[in-house]
Order: structure tokens, then sequence, then C-alpha cells
């Protein structure tokens, strides 16, 4: 059962990280997973250890055959290439999965923060491609809000992402507590309590910290001058304009603070740097979260001892005087007993230290478990299974209890990885939002690490883009309003007669197709390969000796003679017909009127698939069948290049069987039964040899002329028989040779793909 992941970098992060523990966890439920990354990195060799890696270019992606896949999941925004692929047919099939870890769009979306305004083209584009995704799953409840003018009703959030302790490492092996403290002028011996709470109420004053802080505050601030220790309460939350913070002193004076005791930074500001130099955190919210809350998971990993409320999604995971000081949610004056477990005569006492150790060992692989068993279960809500799948275990088999830390730590490259990366990082993120044309506006001194130095594009620079834009779009029209209005001279009959030709020379049905029946002109062969829609342009050939022909109403590609199946065969164009036949519609369609499209001794067909799958023609073998097909008269010899994979212990129609959820040979037996009004007490099964011989599929042959008109025949006759036996329903959910709702609806595709070899067999061919 196949499963593609595809990841932006393949850096030592935090990202790798949790994605190679969730493969490791799939592979080992039986999951067969496959990696494409975009860049190569350090990871690459832990990558390897647990599937299949690919490293490609963008350009290259278009040659992915995507169909092969049960589902897809994306995990960078640079994935938003691949969303886009698989938004075209044939590629829309499998469900795709986008996780996304980085905030940087969403940041650019504040830039937008009035509905009523024109939405730009990209943001629209953005929209899209989220919509077409089954499901968009973001680590926190806080990222969600900052995508919300994306949001179609497919968000969710799966908590437990390893991102904060990740950070947390990171920043403690390259900050100094002592300066930072400096920089906020806050002395060496003062305690410094940080306040945080919920990312849900993003721009909201804290009034949930009100209830907790009043009946505390006054008992900690004599605690503190009773111990003549110096406290200083940092609030951690809303925003930074002056409306906010004017609002939160005038609320900080109302819960009994001292001017000079409080500080306030909005939740834009790096949570990290605070995390630096406090030394007790006070989890003020009272509300009940839908995960475990991601700051006060950041601040446990960070080695802090906290104080929270004893909410049921914090005790789930932290037990009080061992990981934690808890209090009752009920009553918040009971937090004042909280800090009187902690701060002693000097500062914090030892078992606050004991304490804060414990949660920070807990914190490593808390939510590991979880989060893991949580990606398993929505994979398995969204998937697939076809008929020959061989299923996976459930997610209550998850072994994995923790994040791969090993190999990541072993590379000793917490401190510094990704430094050359993160340099880059602002200008790549431009070149996704906007597009590679921005990216030459976003410019950053590649020498440098001051972030100061970055040229991000601000309100203002919008506000100029769209007035642009707006003067070019006034602009276009009042020129095509003064070209109508010009007079212009009449033409001669020769001119006019000159620029009809030249105008039908330019139709694709008019020059191209008569350039291609010349070039097949004298051949003995025409092979027709088959596609629905633009995703599969480039697995098709070019030459004389192939042709396309396209499922897709009007989508051929652009400068060639591709047959439009649909036009030529008018049940194509109703999508319960298409769907059902699929690519054996496209031969239905090129056997009507055939002498209107198709002259000569022998034809073929491939499936774009065939390409895809690599077990297409070889040039060499291209060669070999035309000079085959040129020679002497083979009358009704079948020549097949995609052997039907098939085990050692498996007869021709177990397979069909496994292919067709278990009922092939019974409708294949009431369909001929049917055909030929055989009588009950008859076998009208037809015997298929299991002599270790293969078989065809992929519809990849080439046959005379003649006998395929008398296969199409034969194979009318029998779709008729067989959806007569289904009283002609047209409702997908009535089929029997499907497992899958996508199945279903192409009921009779995989039974039609193996068609040609009972047919070829039990007519002496």
């Amino acid at each position: 059962f196949a499963l593609f992941q595809v990841v932006g970098t393949m850096n030592i992060d935090a990202e790798s990280l949790m994605l190679t523990t969730l493969a490791k966890s799939l592979g080992g439920l039986g999951y067969e997973v496959e990696v494409l990354a975009f860049t190569d990195g350090k990871a690459h060799n832990i990558w390897k250890t647990i599937c299949h890696v690919n490293v490609v270019s963008f350009e290259k992606l278009k040659y992915v055959d995507w169909s092969k896949y049960n589902a897809v999941l994306v995990s960078s925004l640079e994935g938003k290439r691949v969303v886009s692929i698989l938004m075209q047919e044939p590629f829309r099939l499998p469900p795709v999965v986008w996780l996304i870890h980085d905030d940087a769009l969403g940041q650019h979306l504040r830039n937008y923060p009035e509905p009523h305004l024109s939405v730009p083209n990209h943001i629209e584009d953005w929209r899209a491609h989220f919509n077409a995704c089954t499901d968009v799953v973001f680590p926190d409840s806080h990222l969600p809000l900052l995508y919300s003018p994306l949001d179609t009703g497919n968000f969710l959030v799966i908590p437990g992402s390893p991102v904060d302790i990740w950070a947390a490492k990171r920043y403690g092996l390259s900050h100094s507590q002592g300066t930072i403290r400096n920089q906020h002028g806050i002395k060496e011996e003062d305690i410094v309590v940080l306040v945080v709470g919920s990312y849900l109420f993003f721009d909201e004053l804290p009034w949930d910290y009100v209830t907790v802080l009043r009946t505390s505050a006054p008992h900690v601030m004599d605690m503190a001058r009773t111990k003549k220790l110096g406290v200083q309460f940092i609030f951690f939350c809303g925003n930074g304009s002056d409306t906010y913070n004017s609002a939160f002193q005038e609320l900080a004076s109302h819960m009994g603070f001292p001017d000079d005791s409080v500080k306030h930074f909005p939740m834009t500001h790096d949570i990290g740097n605070l995390l630096m130099f406090v030394d007790i955190v006070l989890y003020g919210s009272l509300r009940q979260e839908p995960g475990f809350p991601p700051l006060l998971l950041r601040s446990m990993s960070s080695e802090i001892p906290i104080i929270a409320p004893n909410l049921t999604v914090i005790t789930k995971y932290v037990t009080d005087g061992i990981h934690a000081f808890l209090f009752n949610s009920g009553d918040p004056s009971t937090a004042a007993s909280a800090f009187m477990r902690i701060l002693g005569e000097k500062g914090l006492l030892d078992t606050a230290y004991s304490v804060a150790l414990e949660g920070k060992l807990l914190s490593k692989n808390m939510l590991a478990y979880d989060c893991i068993v949580a990606h398993v279960k929505l994979l398995e809500s969204v998937l697939h299974y076809p008929s020959d799948a061989r299923l996976p275990l459930s997610f209550s088999q998850v072994k994995e209890r923790t994040w791969l830390w090993d190999p990541f730590e072993s590379k000793a490259a917490l401190g510094n990885s990704s430094s050359e990366d993160e340099r880059h990082i602002h200008t790549r993120i431009a070149g996704i939002l906007l597009g590679e044309s921005a990216q030459s506006n976003w410019t950053i001194d590649s020498d440098s690490n001051d972030t100061s130095s970055y040229d991000y594009p601000t309100q203002s620079d919008w506000d100029d883009l769209s007035e642009v834009e707006i003067f070019e779009d006034i602009e276009m029209r009042e020129m095509e309003e003064i070209d109508e209005r010009v007079e212009k001279p009449l033409l001669t009959w020769d001119e006019v007669y000159r620029n009809a030709r030249k105008s039908e020379r330019m139709k694709p049905e008019g020059n191209e197709r008569d350039e291609g029946e010349l070039e097949r002109t004298g051949q003995p062969v025409c092979i027709y390969e088959i596609y629905r829609g633009e995703g599969a342009w480039p697995f098709l050939h070019h030459g004389s000796l192939y042709r396309g022909i396209t499922l897709s109403k009007g989508a051929r590609r652009p400068r060639s003679d591709d047959v439009d199946a649909v036009m030529r065969l008018s049940v194509l164009d109703d999508t319960y017909y298409r769907d059902l036949l699929c690519e054996f519609g496209a031969m239905f369609a090129i056997a009507n009127r055939i002498d209107t499209v198709h002259k000569l001794p022998w034809i073929g067909f491939q499936s774009w698939r065939a390409a895809g799958r690599k077990v297409s023609l070889s040039e060499s073998a291209e060669e070999t069948l035309e000079k085959t097909m040129a020679g002497e008269n083979h009358e009704d010899v079948i020549y097949y290049w995609v052997p039907m994979d098939t085990d050692q212990t498996s007869n021709f129609w177990s397979t069909c069987d496994c292919l067709n959820a278990g009922h092939c040979r019974t409708l294949f037996e009431d369909a001929f039964r049917n055909m030929y009004g055989l009588p009950e007490g008859v076998a009208a099964l037809p015997p298929m040899p299991n002599d270790g011989d293969y078989w065809s599929t992929l519809h990849s042959w080439v046959m005379p002329t003649p006998s395929f008109l008398k296969f199409i025949m034969f194979t009318r006759m029998f779709v008729d028989s067989l959806h007569s036996l289904n009283g002609n329903n047209t409702e997908p959910a009535s089929c029997l040779l499907g497992a899958s709702q996508p199945e279903k609806r192409h009921c009779y595709c995989r039974i039609l793909e193996i068609l040609v070899n009972i047919w070829a067999y039990h007519s002496g061919r």
C-alpha cells in the first residue's frame, strides 16, 4: 500500500524529526512510504534508513506518476507545486493531506485584515490549493487563526509536534541569560514570572488571567516583600499596538500591580527570548483547550518551573509536585499556595529546580505517541483501500513512543543546523508566496545573520502594487477603446483570402492533423496513447508512431493531432459512462467510424500510465515492432509489452478476483452466460491456462485493425451483458467489482483491462 511524502528540505530540524518518526511508524504498520524532497540536506542518510528517497527539482515534478500512490502527504509550503499537479486530471484521485508547520504565509495574510477589500490573486490561488486538499493540518491552534482567510472547511489541528522542544534546545545553546536580562533592564537577583495563556485569543485582552492574578498577585507581592525579593511580572499576550498597550496598562493597574513591576510583550515577540531569563512560568488561562498548551510545553522543555491550573488536558500528562505545580482551576486563589511551594528566602527552592528538571525530561517525548497516532488515524480516515491492497495494521498497533532523537542528536548539529539555509529562508518563502518574479524584490544580505537587513514588503508596498495593477488595467481598456474607434481601411479580396488561409493553417484540427496523417503515410501501424487531462501530457510520446487520444473534452495537447474521444463518441460526454469505462472508452471512440481516423493495417494502444511506470516501449522495441509490422503477414498475432503483475501462486482468475473485490469470476461467468444464452447447468467461465507465462495489462498492445474491430464488437456485447446484470443501474454504489468508492466509480475499468487476454486466447490468436 503506497504512501507518498513530500518534504521541502532534508535539514536537521524539528520538521524532519517529526516526519521521519511518522514515516518509520507507517512503515512498521505495513505502509510503503516513499519520500520526495526538493532540497538535499544532512537528514538524507536518516531518511534513507527508513524509506526510499528521491531528491528532485521543481522542473522534474511533472514527470512523477502520482496515480500509483494511494495518498500524498505534503509537509512544506513548497509543496504547493505538487498540489497544483494533483489538482489536474488524471491525478485528482489520491487524497492529499497538507501539513503546515510554517507561519510565514499566515503572517503575510495579516496584511489583508479587512474582508471587504479586494483580495490579491495570489491569495485566491493559495485558497484554491488549500481547498483541493482533503485536510490541511496544523500543529497548534494558533496557526489556523493566521491562515483563516484560506479556510474552506478542511482545517484540522493535531498537537504534539516536537518543534517547541527542538526550539528550546537550540535556543539554549546560542543565547546567554545574563545578556538578555540586561537588554530588558531586569536585575540579576529579581524573580521574573512570565504569565502566558492560550493562543486562541491572540488579539484579545487577557481577561482570563485576571481571575487568577487578582487572587494570587497580592499574596505573591507580600511574600516577596517578606523574603526581600524583587518580583517582575511579564505578560505574553495580545499585539503590540498602542491601543492594546494602553488598555493592558489600565488592566494591570486594576489587578493591583505597581507600575514598575509589569512588562508586556506581544505574541509576535520571540518567546524563546523571554524563556531564557524568566524564573517561573504561570499559565493563567482557565479555558479548556483541544490539546496540551504549546506555550506550556515550550516552558517545560526550557527547564523552568511552571504553575498551571489542573485542567483535564494538563493533568492527562503532568503530575502535581513532580513535573509542575498545579492549582485548583475552580479556586484560582490556590495559585498563591503554588508560589509558596516555589519561592524561598533567597530565590527559588531546590524543589522548584528538581520539578523543572523532571518537567523537561517528560516534555521531550510527552506528546510523541499521541501525535503519531493522530496522524495515522487521519490517514486511515481519508484513504481508499483498493481491492488488491495488502491492508496495513491499525493505528492501535503503533509502537513508536518517542521521537527519533538519537540519529538527529548524533549529528551534533542542534546548535548550528541549517544555519546556511536559514539565511535564505525569507527569500525562499517570498518566492513561494508571490511567485518567482517577486524574489528580486525581497533581498537579503547572504553574508549577514542580521534579520533587520531583510527587505520585507510592507502594507504600503502592497498598496502601491495594487494601484499599479489598477492603473495598468485602466490604461489597457482605454487603448482597446481607442483601437476600436480608429477607422481601418477595407481589405482587398486577395488580402481577405490570404488571412483566411493563414487562420485555417493555424487550427490544430487542420494543419497539425494533416501533417500527422502525412507522417504516418506508408507506416504499417499507429499506437494511440490514451490519456486524461493535462497532467498526463509529459508522459506522452511524440513522433509518427504515436498519436494521443484524450478522454477530457477539448483537452488535447497544443500543436498536436490528438484525437478527442468525447467528440467522436457522445456517450463519453456523460461523466458516469466515462468513469465506468475509463481508458476503454477511447478504444470505443476510435472504433466508431474508424475509417475517418485510422487507415493503417495495424492498430495499437498504450496507456499514459505505461510511461509513468517506466514500462512503455523503448526506442529499440519501437524499431523492432515497426520492422515486424512491415514484414510478412502475421495474421492474427497480438503483440504486447506490459505484463500483468502476478505471483507464482496466483492464476488468471484469482488475480482478476483480487483486482475486483473478489467478484471477477462470478460476474464474468454470469455475463458470459447471459451473452451466449447458456443454460444453468453448463459451465460459462472461460478456462485460462496457468503455465507460468504472462498476461497483458495497461491496454498496451498492437493487433491487426480487422482483429481490433472484432475485439470491440465482442467487448460491446460483454459490457452490455455485464451492465444488464446490474439492472442498468447508474449508481456507483451498486458496483460489485470495487471495494472503495473510487473503484466503484470506475466499476468496469479493471475487468476491461484484462479482457483482451480472454478474447485473444479463446479466439485462437
